[in-house]
């Protein structure tokens, strides 16, 4: 069958492989440029062809022959336009040309082989037309019960990609919902466990889209083997059951029956349900929830081919479920320990200081950006903007960790902030868990009410400082960079140092990259985006400037945000 494990849907490549050279229906899998890139041995049989040979052939070239044995027009051949539409495609009739040079009467289908939204290749089944009709409706009949074998594939494959997308619960009962409803069923329904001990009907969706008139149903949750098992739903969420219901009978729970039978049965006879399926959605050891899927149509009901097929959906889903909430949890915990982690800050006489901390969007990680503010033991002002490389509470523990060693670092030092900079890159392999790390650290002298002020910085791979002049201009302080904490210690005479006066009425603005930084965009872009908005908002108190800059933060950031603000009163 070759390598090309790539072309089979979901599971194990091997297991997969071993069911299609198992059956005596004739598969071949086509590459999008029509050329044979496995078979399995009922195909070698029927056409008279060892798969070595046709392996890399062009399979209209080689196969297609009109009735007369002339080779078929390419732009005549349905398989081709099947591949170049990526739509599927049977037909009743056709000529194959064998090895031993005759023709041979064929009924096929195709299916296009798709990942993540474009196709890959055609799946080609096929099977002899020439003997008597029972034997040809036989073969029809198992074709397309191969097909629908391949559908249902294609489309758990489709929604494990589709979920691993996301790091939210709902936005992946969204996802999985669109997915199921039309392709597999008319309904759907999804009830999950709640930590408060409840099952809660989260997400229906029909034919027109979400149905919110079917959600926001809460019952208690059964436990174990007790109440629900009178209900498919309730043998799902108590035993790990699925349940398919080939002939639903519309009518409502007898009295007695337990409320999720109520609940399971109300809603099928809402819908007009002719059929269903119920499946737990996880393990039988973590249960997180219940999918049910129902068809309204009696002609085609579900059969055991789609109660396997939902029950690993309902595997598959449970285990996102129980990822996201523990995600949530985790970076609830994280946000709350770097929002407490970061200190209040000080009054330094006539100047005046503002912070702001914005998480990441929903469905990404919190990071470790953080800024600080302290008054150093000889007067001078101290401030502090950082980024540590790294997510949720590894970063917010790492944050706490440099936090209080600079801060033991600078309390009593003088000098330049490159030399306690120098020491803090020294000491953070060693006393930390952090691997890398940004950092700006200010001194501001002067004062302590009149001024003038000075600012002194060093910077370890930080974006640079932002300063706002009274005369209605802003640059970047681009001096005094250096490397990233964690990258090796500095040589020579060590961190570079930068000196710039603050002029009476100015104001600084320290910040961290998910301000100016956005996927797809470059930092220059940033910069002067960021440098724009805030001379536009120049004139506004201190806290409203630093509101106005985070209502811009730019979309499609997936980075929290630091930011600190220094304002030197006017003369």
């Amino acid at each position: 069958m070759g390598d090309d494990v790539g072309l089979w849907p979901v599971g194990d490549p091997g297991f997969w492989r071993q069911v299609v050279e198992r059956l005596v229906t004739a598969v071949l899998v086509l590459d999008t440029a029509g050329r044979v890139v496995a078979a399995n041995p009922a195909a070698g049989r029927l056409l008279g062809r060892t798969i070595a040979a046709m392996r890399g052939a062009d399979a209209h070239d080689l196969l297609h022959r009109d009735a007369d044995g002339n080779r078929v027009p390419r732009d005549r051949c349905p398989l081709l336009r099947t591949l170049a539409e990526g739509k599927e495609a049977r037909g009743e009739g056709g000529t194959y040309l064998r090895g031993d040079g005759r023709l041979l009467a064929v009924s096929w289908s195709a299916s296009p082989l798709t990942e993540d939204g474009s196709v890959r290749g055609v799946a080609l089944l096929f099977t002899d037309a020439t003997g008597e009709p029972s034997v040809h409706r036989e073969r029809t009949a198992r074709t397309r019960a191969l097909e629908d074998l391949n559908e249902r594939l294609s489309l758990v494959a489709e929604i494990t990609d589709v979920l691993g997308q996301t790091l939210e619960t709902d936005e992946a009962l969204a996802r999985l919902v669109r997915l199921l409803v039309p392709r597999l069923a008319d309904w759907a329904a999804v009830d999950l466990r709640t930590g408060s001990g409840e099952i809660h009907r989260v997400a229906v969706t029909g034919p027109g889209g979400r149905n919110a008139g079917f959600e926001g149903r809460r019952e208690p949750a059964p436990e174990g083997a007790g109440e629900g098992e009178d209900s498919p739903l309730g043998r799902a969420l108590t035993g790990g059951d699925s349940v398919l219901q080939e002939r639903v009978a519309a009518v409502l729970p007898a009295a007695g029956h337990s409320h999720l039978a109520a609940i399971h049965n109300g809603f099928l006879a809402a819908v007009g349900a002719s059929s269903a399926v119920t499946v737990p959605l996880g393990a039988r050891d973590r249960i997180t929830g219940a999918l049910t899927v129902v068809r309204t149509d009696p002609a085609h009901p579900f059969d055991e081919g789609d109660l396997v097929a939902v029950s690993d959906v309902g595997r598959r889903v449970g285990v996102v479920i129980d990822n996201t909430r523990r995600y949530g949890r985790q970076r609830a915990v994280a946000e709350a320990m770097q929002r407490n982690l970061l200190a209040p800050l000080p009054r330094p006489g006539h100047l005046r200081l503002a912070a702001r901390y914005q998480p990441a969007p929903a469905g990404s990680q919190v990071g470790g950006d953080w800024y600080d503010a302290f008054t150093l033991k000889d007067g001078a002002l101290a401030l502090v903007i950082g980024d540590v490389v790294g997510h949720d509470l590894t970063a917010a523990a790492g944050m706490a960790q440099l936090h209080g060693i600079l801060r033991s670092l600078a309390w009593d030092h003088t000098g330049p902030p490159g030399a306690v900079v120098d020491r803090l890159d020294a000491a953070m392999p060693v006393i930390t868990t952090v691997p890398l790390a940004t950092l700006i650290l200010a001194r501001v002298e002067g004062g302590p009410d009149t001024g003038p002020w000075t600012l002194h910085w060093t910077s370890a791979g930080h974006p640079p400082p932002l300063l706002l002049s009274p005369d209605g201009t802003a640059c970047y302080l681009e001096a005094g960079q250096g490397l990233l904490l964690g990258t090796g210690p500095a040589t020579g005479a060590g961190r570079p140092d930068a000196m710039h006066p603050l002029e009476p009425g100015s104001t600084l603005l320290l910040y961290t990259d998910g301000l100016v930084e956005t996927p797809g965009s470059d930092l220059d872009t940033g910069l002067d985006r960021l440098r724009r908005h805030v001379l536009a908002h120049a004139s506004e108190p201190l806290d409203t400037l630093c509101d106005r800059v985070l209502a811009v933060v730019p979309p499609g950031s997936t980075d929290d945000v630091a930011l600190l603000a220094l304002r030197v009163p006017p003369p």
